[in-house]
């Protein structure tokens, strides 16, 4: 497990990725204002991994949550990335797959599961689930992530999902909770 010593809290300054925004808005003829925050929407996938009868899942450092769980910021998350680049959906998580996992999945055989709103309170964001199965054929490299990512990946046996997806002491997040559901009510 790696390291993570804490160093300070700044303000944000040129963002990347997110955008800090006051919505004005009328409700019931009352002004009102939201802080928000303006950013991409996003592709996630479950992965099934056929010869070991696994989920392939990434365990990733998150700082945020660190902040907010006593200093354990590593959560339990699908292979999932923003949609920030000007390709489809579907290709996005062809790459992050690549990227994250290390493999090279077929596009054609990413199935698309539903689409839902997260984080709903101060962004809005809008993540779209996909399917797909893989095996050590596809394995093209160690995975990982790229450039500086720590991603470590896990693989969840099916027969321990259920149990793991309500596990409360296990860092995860609501996407690959629904997602094993998905998995055990459809197959």
């Amino acid at each position: 497990m790696k390291t993570i010593n804490f160093l300070e809290i700044k303000p944000l300054e040129n963002p990347k990725f997110i955008h800090p925004i006051a919505i004005h808005y009328e409700q019931n003829g009352k002004k009102r204002v939201w802080e928000s925050i303006d950013n991409h929407d996003s592709v996630a996938v479950l992965l099934y991994h056929t010869e070991k009868n696994a989920f392939l899942l990434v365990k990733q450092f998150r700082p945020p949550v660190y902040l907010k769980n006593n200093n354990h910021g590593f959560t339990y998350e699908l292979c999932a990335g923003i949609l920030d680049k000007e390709v489809n959906s579907v290709q996005t998580i062809k790459e992050e797959i690549d990227e994250e996992c290390g493999y090279d999945v077929p596009v054609e055989t990413i199935q698309r599961i539903t689409s839902f709103y997260t984080s709903v309170g101060f962004s809005g964001t809008n993540q779209t689930l996909y399917y797909a199965q893989i095996d050590e054929s596809m394995k093209i490299h160690a995975g990982g992530g790229i450039h500086d990512e720590a991603i470590e990946l896990y693989f969840l046996p099916v027969e321990e999902a259920k149990a793991f997806a309500l596990d409360d002491s296990l860092p995860k997040t609501p996407g690959l909770m629904f997602a094993v559901y998905w998995f055990f009510m459809t197959n």
